[in-house]
């Protein structure tokens, strides 16, 4: 009998100091749903109800992905991960006077955006008080993708790079429409914030008839580039300030108050853009470079670059 319960000790011990079971693991995929609860681990079979019910159950580099459309909230984002909301669904975050997603992950972290919706309740413009913030604010990290996301109704940003060392953007294949502030704000305290934006739509319009937002704002220690885009119906398309530096190639401004502005110290590159029906095409300073195939249609403004060179 005592050589029983010596035996049945020395299991409890053994299991005493083994690693935790898989079910207390965290996932490499997790699942959020419309239904889901943020009790249950996030499978396929049991998702969860929230991002941020779901990002605590997901290992550093892993992914969450939606099953089916939702709002599934604000979230904060302290590691890498992948948010992918679905081909063709509803995947969005709805919030009212604060941020959609914050990045405020570490060093070497990346993060994937893909395929959400952010609805800061905007509206036409008209009740800034009770809007988000902003949609996207990246604060920290290595890298940030914004891939085929719709920025809708925010009150200061659809995506803010506020970053106080280097970092790297890219966005693609994405809206913003309604905004009150930048579609796009770019600027870094130390190091650089490198932008690089492709196939992206900004419209700042709304149902009055307002031109509300600046497009694009590269600020201190900014680098942007633009390229395949749209830019419509805006106080300003670009701007640019501080030490920021542009790249614009390939893209349409029309309808705004001053397509490209920009002041000393800054630096504009300018290559193969349509600026038409603007107020003025131009309000540059700096340096600026044209690669002499930029078509104006409409006032060209005021170019105080000692001249805008063409190459």
């Amino acid at each position: 009998m005592w050589k029983k319960l010596l035996l049945l000790a020395a299991i409890g011990m053994i299991a005493a100091v083994l690693p935790g079971s898989p079910a207390s693991a965290q996932a490499t995929r997790t699942w959020v749903s419309g239904v889901g609860d943020d009790a249950n681990p996030c499978s396929r079979t049991a998702p969860c109800k929230t991002f941020a019910g779901a990002i605590s159950k997901t290992a550093a580099g892993g992914e969450i992905d939606v099953l089916d459309p939702g709002g599934f909230g604000a979230l904060t984002i302290t590691k890498s991960i992948t948010i992918d909301g679905g081909g063709g669904l509803v995947a969005s975050a709805l919030v009212a006077g604060t941020n959609g997603f914050v990045v405020a992950a570490g060093a070497t972290d990346v993060v994937i955006l893909r395929n959400l919706r952010f609805q800061g309740l905007l509206g036409n413009g008209g009740n800034p008080g009770g809007a988000g913030l902003d949609a996207i604010k990246f604060i920290s990290g290595a890298e940030l993708i914004v891939d085929n996301c719709d920025v809708y109704g925010f009150n200061s940003n659809g995506i803010e790079v506020a970053l106080s060392t280097s970092g790297f953007v890219h966005v693609r294949n994405s809206t913003f429409r309604n905004n009150a502030g930048n579609g796009i704000s770019a600027t870094a305290t130390s190091g650089v914030a490198i932008v690089q934006a492709t196939n992206i739509s900004i419209v700042g319009t709304n149902n009055g008839g307002t031109n509300l937002q600046t497009g694009v704002n590269v600020a201190n220690g900014g680098i942007v580039a633009i390229s395949g885009s749209t830019l419509q119906n805006l106080a300003t398309g670009l701007k640019v300030t501080g030490t920021g530096k542009l790249d614009l190639d390939n893209s349409v401004v029309f309808d705004t108050g001053t397509a490209v502005s920009s002041v000393s110290g800054t630096t504009v590159n300018l290559n193969n853009n349509s600026l038409y029906n603007n107020s003025a095409a131009f309000a540059v300073s700096g340096t600026a470079v044209s690669a002499g195939n930029n078509k104006v249609v409409g006032s060209v403004g005021t170019i105080t670059s000692t001249p805008m060179t063409q190459q």
